[in-house]
C-alpha cells in the first residue's frame, strides 16, 4: 500500500510548470532585494547585523559585496527556471539563500524561512525533466512522468505550514479582532480602500477568514467539487495580501502550489502546450533508494511538525518572551513594541554610561533591539566586546518596558541581571525575562 502511495508514477506537468514560476520568483526576490534598496539598508549600511545565535561567522561581504552577492543569487534564480545545470543551481541558491537568512533577522520573516525550506525540497525533486535546457542537451533526461511521493511532499508541507498559521490565530486578541484592527490603522491611507479597512466587521471578517482559510484551503483544493472556489478566494486572499501587506513574491508562490491540484490536462492546455500527456496506467517504480527515501521523509515531517510546537515546553507565554516564535508559522501574529535603555558600569568602579544605541544601530534594528530578548542579549554581547576593545571590562544592564498588541507597557528585562554575562540557552527559558501578565 505504501508503495503504491509513494511510488506509483504519475504526470509531472505540475512540478515542471511550478518550476518555472518558483524560478522566475526567487529571481524577482533577488534582484528586487537589490533595485528596493532592501540590501543596502539591511545588510551595508549597518555596522553588524544581528545573526541567528550560533552564525556569528555569517557576515556581511565588504563595500558592496552584497550587491554582487544578490545578482549571482539572481542568476542561480533564472537557471532554475529555465532548467539549466538544474540541480547545481538550486542548490547553489539553497546555501546563499540560507546564508543570508542566518546572517541577519533584523528583517525576519517566515516567507524567508519557507523559501529556504522550499529550495532545499527542489533540489531532490526532478524538477529539470521537461522543458528544460537540461533535457535539451541530454535526451534521456527527459520525462513525462513523476513518482507520487513528490506530491504527496509538497502538498504536506503546505497543509503543515497553511494549518499552524491558522491554529496560531486562536488566542483572544486575533478572535476578538484586536490585532487584525491594529494591522489595518498602519493602512489607513491607502487609495480607495485605507478608509473601507477601518471599519469594524472589516477586522472581524479578516480575522475569521484568515482563520478558516489557512485551516480549509488544503482540503478544499483537494477536494474536486471545492477546487475551483477555493482557488477563486485564494486569488483574492493572496492578491489581499500582497496589495496591503507588501509580503514580496509570497502570495504568487503561493498560488503557484495550486498548481499541484490541478488535473495535468489543465496545465498542459494553459502552461505547457506542447507537453505529452501521461496516461495512468497504475505503473509502480520502486527504486533502490526506497527506504533511505522513507526514512528521510519520515525524519523530515516529524521536524516540521515538532518545530512549531516547542513554544509549550517553555516557560510563560510565546507571545511575551518570543522564545520558540520564529520557525513556528506564527505570521502576521502580535504587534510588539518596546521602550529599552541599555547602560554599561565598569567593574570596581561605578560610573554609569547611558547608552546612545543610534551610535550602534540602524532605525529598524533599534526597533528590534527594544522588543525582542535575543536581540537584546546580543547587543548587551556587541557592547561587551566595544568597551574591552578599549581596555575595559564591563556589566551591561537592560531597563526594558514591552507592549504587546497595545497594551500598556510592562517590565521586560529584571534591570538587575548582567546581560553581558549571561549564556544563552536555545531550548530553555531565560530567567531574565519577567513573569507577563497576559492571559
Amino acid at each position: 500500500m505504501l508503495n503504491k502511495w509513494l511510488f506509483k508514477q504519475v504526470d509531472n506537468s505540475a512540478l515542471i510548470a511550478f518550476r518555472i514560476i518558483f524560478g522566475l520568483l526567487i529571481t524577482l526576490e533577488a534582484v528586487g532585494a537589490i533595485f528596493t534598496g532592501w540590501i543596502r539598508r539591511t545588510l551595508i549600511e549597518p555596522d553588524f547585523t544581528f545573526n541567528f545565535i550560533g552564525f556569528e561567522f555569517l557576515q556581511p561581504l565588504p563595500g558592496d559585496g552584497m550587491l554582487y552577492y544578490y545578482g549571482i543569487l539572481g542568476l542561480f534564480g533564472l537557471f532554475v527556471m529555465l532548467g539549466f545545470k538544474y540541480r547545481l543551481s538550486i542548490f547553489c541558491y539553497t546555501i546563499m539563500w540560507a546564508g543570508v537568512y542566518l546572517m541577519q533577522k533584523s528583517s525576519y520573516n517566515n516567507h524567508y524561512y519557507l523559501l529556504m525550506l522550499l529550495c532545499g525540497i527542489m533540489f531532490f525533486l526532478p524538477a529539470h525533466r521537461y522543458f528544460s535546457i537540461d533535457a535539451w542537451k541530454k535526451p534521456d533526461l527527459k520525462k513525462i512522468s513523476m513518482p507520487q511521493w513528490v506530491w504527496v511532499l509538497i502538498v504536506l508541507q503546505l497543509w503543515i505550514v497553511y494549518t499552524y498559521a491558522s491554529v496560531a490565530k486562536l488566542y483572544p486578541d486575533w478572535l476578538d479582532g484586536t490585532l487584525p484592527a491594529m494591522l489595518m490603522r498602519g493602512k489607513a491611507d491607502y487609495w480607495l480602500v485605507g478608509e473601507f479597512l477601518q471599519q469594524d466587521w472589516v477586522r472581524y471578517a479578516i480575522a475569521y477568514f484568515g482563520i478558516l482559510f489557512d485551516l480549509l484551503i488544503i482540503p478544499a483544493l483537494l477536494w474536486k467539487r471545492t477546487r475551483v472556489p477555493a482557488f477563486i478566494l485564494a486569488i483574492f486572499f493572496h492578491l489581499f495580501n500582497s496589495f496591503i501587506f507588501h509580503i514580496g513574491i509570497f502570495p504568487y508562490l503561493s498560488l503557484a502550489f495550486c498548481l499541484f491540484f490541478f488535473p495535468s490536462e489543465k496545465i498542459n492546455k494553459y502552461i505547457l502546450r506542447n507537453k505529452k500527456p501521461y496516461y495512468d496506467k497504475g505503473e509502480i517504480i520502486i527504486p533502490s533508494y526506497r527506504k533511505p527515501l522513507i526514512t528521510v521523509l519520515s525524519i523530515w515531517f516529524v521536524i516540521q511538525i515538532a518545530l512549531p510546537l516547542r513554544h509549550w515546553f517553555f516557560q510563560d507565554n510565546v507571545l511575551w518572551t518570543e522564545e520558540a516564535h520564529r520557525l513556528s508559522w506564527r505570521m502576521m501574529l502580535r504587534s510588539r513594541s518596546g521602550k529599552t535603555t541599555f547602560k554599561v558600569v565598569e567593574k570596581g568602579k561605578r560610573d554609569t554610561i547611558y547608552v546612545n544605541k543610534a551610535r550602534y544601530l540602524s532605525p529598524k534594528q533599534m526597533r528590534s533591539v527594544s522588543s525582542k530578548p535575543d536581540m537584546m542579549w546580543q547587543f548587551a554581547q556587541r557592547l561587551k566586546e566595544d568597551y574591552a576593545e578599549k581596555g575595559k571590562d564591563v556589566k551591561v544592564f537592560v531597563k526594558s518596558e514591552i507592549s504587546i498588541n497595545g497594551r500598556p507597557y510592562e517590565k521586560f528585562i529584571d534591570p538587575k541581571v548582567d546581560l553581558a554575562a549571561e549564556k544563552w540557552q536555545h531550548f530553555k527559558h531565560h530567567n531574565w525575562i519577567l513573569p507577563s501578565k497576559l492571559d
